[in-house]
């Protein structure tokens, strides 16, 4: 056994290094010096894993922000072919106009002309588009175009303050792996879809939340995930795989004292607009109830391939009973598998079977997915195998949309195209699906677990003995239902069990 001066002397960093984990990332890491040597510091100076990260979030976004100057000089609005053709669409500048920003309209409270009588979005979302209205500090009696211009500019910059949190959070969540930040500031799709619509602001609460956990803040990650959930449905979903996580570790209070946060929080946001302006607030609902299949689900490829349209209401239904087996599923596996999964592995999981479920998938709900994907399954090539499936998909809708507005020219993809574009996306994201169920089954090969950890982005959960559990697990792995004691450091061998050291 080494003395304790022998191991002060090799002790590792506290931060895991990528590139000596990840072949990918040390390969991508020859682009400015290779792999870090062996006396690399981590974490000092100016350039920490953290600012680093903000660093390269911004310079992404800028970069999608670019992507889009074909619409924003022109494309918006001179036709619309022409954005689709360009790839650079967005329902900022066109809802400006078209739920009544442009014109001083109060969301939720005054009626709009035309079919949507009421902004259908939730209410946080609603306040954050309202905001950016306020200081679209350009005369009305500019232009429209310039107006929806600004509109778009003042989102922008917005949604950017929203990507860096989204990005600096992750790096914080797990505090050993920080650089796992890197995988949401360089998604390609982050940068493609993030000023589409108004989804990273859900997104950067849902990412706070989720660091509160880690840190056993229970209370703030409650308030942030009501928080989320009244600017988008999906962050109430975590409540799920927490519930299941919390019931096998016996921390029932913790968990407790997380969903009267999240339902005072939402309450505090949603209750005035309900009270003052009910029929508004409950406009997102009945749209959400009243849509048709739209693009993206497997939905629209059974309607398009049979050429017979199903019923709103038996497609709501079937959606409902599929989510439901589903979950149902997920919750069998956490109770079930000999060690308990991670937050972040069941959170993806279950917010992935609302995406394949449901019967609408607009590009930019890869965003949901994206901060998961990064804490759950942290490995730069299945990280970047799903991104490239879902860029393919952001570019079949958009080629799609362009095909089917050409009238006579055709230009861009036609409908079997389309639907394998759909596949695509549906294939990548069961790839990581597929991925982390494996991890769940054989820990040795969960990357985070990897240096003996047991579940960083837990909070209470790290470490805590099982109190219930449908299967033994072995004595000596993390979540075991042994007494709650300090134990040492364990290392998954290529059994899937754990030893110690």
């Amino acid at each position: 056994m080494p003395s304790a001066e022998d191991t002060s002397v090799h002790q590792e960093p506290s931060v895991v290094p990528p590139t000596r984990q990840d072949e990918i990332a040390a390969a991508g890491s020859e682009l400015i010096g290779g792999p870090a040597g062996r006396w690399a510091r981590f974490g000092t100076g100016p350039l920490t894993p953290v600012r680093v990260i903000a660093l390269v979030a911004i310079g992404m976004f800028a970069l999608g922000m670019v992507q889009k100057i074909p619409c924003y000089d022109w494309a918006w609005f001179r036709g619309t072919s022409s954005q689709y053709t360009h790839a650079c669409y967005s329902d900022i500048p066109h809802l400006y106009v078209g739920r009544g920003f442009a014109d001083g309209l109060v969301p939720y409270v005054d009626r709009l002309t035309g079919d949507m009588a009421y902004l259908e979005y939730p209410v946080l979302t609603g306040l954050f588009m309202q905001i950016a209205s306020w200081l679209t500090l350009t005369p009305s009696s500019d232009p429209a175009q310039q107006r929806e211009q600004m509109y778009w500019m003042v989102n922008a910059g917005m949604l950017m303050i929203c990507a860096v949190i989204l990005a600096v959070c992750v790096a914080r969540t797990h505090r050993r792996r920080p650089w796992d930040g890197l995988l949401v500031a360089l998604a390609p799709a982050l940068a493609l879809t993030a000023t589409i619509n108004w989804d990273l602001l859900a997104v950067a609460l849902t990412a706070a939340a989720m660091l509160m956990w880690s840190r056993g803040r229970n209370l703030a990650f409650g308030i942030l995930i009501g928080l989320a959930t009244a600017a988008k449905l999906y962050p109430v979903l975590l409540l799920g795989p927490l519930l299941v996580l919390c019931w096998r570790a016996g921390k029932w209070r913790e968990y407790g004292s997380a969903v009267l946060g999240a339902a005072a929080a939402w309450l505090v946001v949603n209750l005035p607009v309900m009270l003052y302006a009910p029929e508004g607030w409950k406009k997102f609902y009945t749209f959400s109830q009243e849509r048709q299949i739209d693009y993206g689900s497997f939905w629209l490829i059974i309607t398009q391939r049979t050429g017979r349209p199903i019923d709103v209401s038996t497609v709501n239904t079937a959606s409902v009973l599929l989510m439901v087996v589903l979950c149902a599923g997920i919750a069998g596996l956490a109770l079930t598998a000999r060690h308990r999964p991670r937050f972040a592995q069941l959170a993806f999981l279950v917010v992935a079977a609302f995406i394949l479920t449901n019967k609408v998938y607009s590009p930019q709900y890869v965003l949901w997915l994206i901060p998961l994907a990064a804490l759950a399954r942290p490995r730069w090539r299945d990280f970047l195998v799903w991104q490239a499936c879902e860029v393919m998909y952001f570019l079949g809708i958009w080629f799609y949309l362009a095909y089917t507005t050409s009238g006579d020219k055709h230009q861009g993809l036609p409908q079997e195209g389309y639907q394998v574009a759909i596949a695509l996306h549906l294939a990548g994201t069961l790839y990581l699906c597929a991925l982390i169920v494996r991890d769940i089954l054989r820990p040795d090969r969960d990357p985070v677990r990897q240096d003996g950890s047991d579940d960083p982005s837990g909070g209470v959960l790290d470490g805590a003995p099982d109190r219930t559990a449908l299967l033994q697990v072995h004595p000596h792995a993390p979540g075991h239902a042994a007494p709650a004691v300090e134990g040492p450091r364990v290392e998954w061998g290529t059994a899937g069990r754990a030893a110690s050291d």
